[in-house]
C-alpha cells in the first residue's frame, strides 16, 4: 500500500469575518459547512495545519496596482461598500481578509517548496481569479493564485508554472495576469458562455505567452465525461510538452449538479478524477507538487463533499 501523501491546510477564522451581506452566495457559512465537513468525516485530522500571514504588499502588487490595493483598504477603512457592479461588496474585515486569503497562497508555496508538505489546499474566501489588475469582481479582492504564481516565480525561482482552473465561470483576472507569459501556463475549462464573458477557445496568449493559455469553454449540461475528455484530449498533451514544476489549481465546485450558479453536471467522482490526472501530471513533472485554492462553489452541502474528494485524492 502507498505511503499517505503529505497535505497541508490552510485556514483562517478570519475568513469568516469577511461579510457581503445576507443572502449573497459567497457567504462565510461556505468555509463554515467545508470545515464541519474535514472534521465530521475525519478527514481534517490527516491533513498538516498551516498558519497563514497577511501577503506582503510587495507581492500583491506583483499582480494588482497599487492603486487597486488602496481603494480596497479604505473602502472597507470606511465600513465596508461596493467595490464592483452590485456582487462584490466589501465589510470593514474584508481588506484584513483579502491579504489573509492572499498570504494563504504564500504560506502554501513556502510549505511545498521547503517540503514540509507535498501538497497543500488553501480554505480561503474571499475567493480570487475574477481580480483584475485594477479592479474587484466577482466576488474576488486579490488574485490569490496569480499572487501564488508569482511568488513561485520570483521568490522560489521556478521557471513554468502551470495553473489549472476548473471553476465553472472562466478565470479572466488569472488569465490576463500572465497572457504574454511563457513562464505561468494557464488552463481553464469553463461553462461559456457564461460570466463574466472571457475564455473563448481562441483566446491562446499573446506575444512570448503565445499557446500558454489553453482555453476550453463547454456548453450548459456538460459534465463528468466532458471534463474527462477535456483534460485527456487537450489539457494533458500541452501540460505534459510544458513540463511544470509546480501545479497550482483554481479549485471551483461550482459546476457541479447541485450548484445554483452553474448549469453544468459534474459529480465528486468527476472532481476527484480531475484531481486524480493533476497529481499524477506533478508526480511526472513537478516532484509531486501541487497547492490548491478554494474558489466558487455554492452549494452549502454539495461543495463540502466535492472539496473534501479533492483533499482525499491529494492525499494518496
Amino acid at each position: 500500500m502507498n505511503k499517505m501523501r503529505t497535505v497541508g491546510l490552510v485556514y483562517s477564522p478570519i475568513y469568516l469575518e469577511h461579510d457581503m451581506g445576507s443572502g449573497h452566495p459567497e457567504s462565510p457559512e461556505r468555509l463554515r459547512a467545508l470545515m464541519k465537513h474535514l472534521e465530521e468525516t475525519g478527514l481534517k485530522e490527516k491533513l498538516v495545519e498551516i498558519e497563514p500571514a497577511p501577503a506582503p504588499l510587495e507581492w500583491i502588487e506583483k499582480v494588482h496596482s497599487s492603486d487597486h490595493v488602496r481603494f480596497v483598504r479604505d473602502v472597507c477603512e470606511n465600513g465596508g461598500g461596493l467595490l464592483d457592479y452590485g456582487d462584490t461588496l466589501a465589510n470593514a474585515r474584508s481588506y484584513d481578509a483579502g491579504l489573509l486569503a492572499a498570504g494563504a497562497g504564500l504560506a502554501a508555496v513556502d510549505a511545498v517548496m521547503d517540503g514540509r508538505v507535498e501538497r497543500a489546499f488553501c480554505a480561503v474566501r474571499p475567493p480570487g481569479h475574477h481580480a483584475e489588475r485594477d479592479r474587484a469582481m466577482g466576488f474576488c479582492l486579490f488574485n490569490n493564485v496569480a499572487i501564488a504564481a508569482a511568488y513561485l516565480r520570483d521568490k522560489h525561482g521556478v521557471g513554468r508554472v502551470l495553473i489549472v482552473d476548473w471553476d465553472v465561470h472562466h478565470g479572466n483576472g488569472t488569465e490576463h495576469t500572465f497572457y504574454d507569459s511563457p513562464d505561468v501556463s494557464y488552463f481553464s475549462v469553463h461553462q461559456y458562455p457564461h460570466y463574466p464573458g472571457t475564455g473563448a477557445a481562441g483566446d491562446d496568449g499573446t506575444g512570448d505567452g503565445k499557446g500558454f493559455t489553453v482555453n476550453i469553454p463547454l456548453a450548459a449540461g456538460a459534465g463528468d465525461k466532458e471534463y474527462v475528455e477535456a483534460f485527456n484530449d487537450r489539457f494533458l498533451p500541452a501540460a505534459r510538452e510544458f513540463r511544470p514544476e509546480c501545479v497550482l489549481i483554481s479549485a471551483g465546485f461550482d459546476a457541479h449538479r447541485s450548484d445554483p450558479l452553474s448549469a453544468m453536471q459534474v459529480s465528486e467522482d468527476g472532481y476527484r478524477r480531475m484531481t486524480r490526472m493533476l497529481c499524477d501530471l506533478a508526480d511526472e513533472t513537478a516532484t509531486g507538487r501541487v497547492v490548491s485554492f478554494l474558489e466558487g462553489g455554492y452549494d452549502l452541502t454539495a461543495m463540502p463533499r466535492a472539496a473534501g474528494v479533492h483533499m482525499e485524492e491529494m492525499l494518496i
